[in-house]
């Protein structure tokens, strides 16, 4: 890291009863900063806000998290940075505490430095053979246990492969390990359903407000193998990568883009408030 405000103070540390570290009771999001801007700023914060809510810890201020955002951009104009909420210190065993102080951890590390040609020739993934745990109260929510998609993560160290896709118990592919992923079928955008597992990041639902916006259709559904492997295009997104088309499943190889390109234009063109 960079640099880390814990609470407004730097590098003060994280006690060792804060229930994030404990149980993984927190949420997190990522947020890239360019030129000194914090992109997208207040959909980030409704994100985390909405994530918050969903597990019962009371969100941070805007005001007060933009305060040490501001702190930390003002040294670092170029970096990603995380914001973690916990909830905080307290409690016996797994049972809340009665009056629970939130928790905030803001910390900046460099931006990732990916290869320019994965952005514009595509990237080559693979299927992880760990499957995601299902759980519907906590679907779509970038809470803090991340276990999964580390062992998954830990699966492969070839660095030509960029990500791996997570599959649900059923088989059906969720998302990747960092990522959320949309296919392209005869013109329309489909991506997987997240109502019993996966995150739901921003950049997904800024790719679907767009697709909507310039009439192209998209739609949310299991996403099967094979379905993957016949779908015209298909692509990644997140918040620091943007947008990656798959270029390599497996024997499947994708050589022609002409949504995923269209998408990225779109992204781009949308107004984005910045902190």
């Amino acid at each position: 890291m960079l640099m880390t405000l814990v609470d407004g103070q730097p590098d003060a540390g994280v006690p060792a009863d804060d229930r994030g570290l404990n149980y993984g009771d927190g949420v997190f999001r990522t947020l890239a900063v360019r030129g000194g801007r914090v992109c997208w700023w207040p959909r980030q914060y409704s994100k985390l806000a909405a994530d918050c809510a969903a597990i019962g810890i009371r969100a941070p201020e805007p005001a007060i998290l933009l305060s040490d955002i501001h702190a930390i951009v003002s040294r670092l104009p170029e970096c990603a940075l995380r914001i973690t909420v916990t909830r905080g210190s307290g409690g016996r065993g797994y049972a809340r505490p009665a009056v629970a102080r939130t928790r905030r951890i803001v910390s900046a590390s460099p931006l990732p430095d990916y290869p320019a040609a994965w952005t514009s020739d595509g990237v080559a993934v693979r299927l992880c053979e760990l499957r995601l745990s299902e759980q519907a109260a906590l679907a779509g929510i970038k809470h803090l246990g991340r276990l999964e998609n580390v062992l998954a993560r830990a699966e492969w160290e070839d660095p030509e492969i960029a990500e791996g896709l997570l599959q649900d118990q059923a088989g059906c592919i969720i998302e990747g390990t960092r990522c959320n992923l949309f296919l392209v079928e005869k013109g329309a955008l489909v991506t997987p359903d997240l109502s019993r597992c996966g995150v739901a990041g921003l950049t997904r639902d800024l790719v679907i407000e767009a697709a909507a916006c310039h009439g192209l259709r998209c739609s949310v559904e299991p996403v099967a193998r094979a379905r993957l492997e016949s779908a015209d295009e298909a692509f990644l997104v997140n918040s620091l990568i943007g947008l990656w088309p798959i270029a390599a499943f497996g024997r499947k190889r994708w050589r022609k883009f002409t949504v995923a390109p269209l998408v990225r234009k779109w992204l781009d063109a949308i107004d984005n408030p910045a902190a």
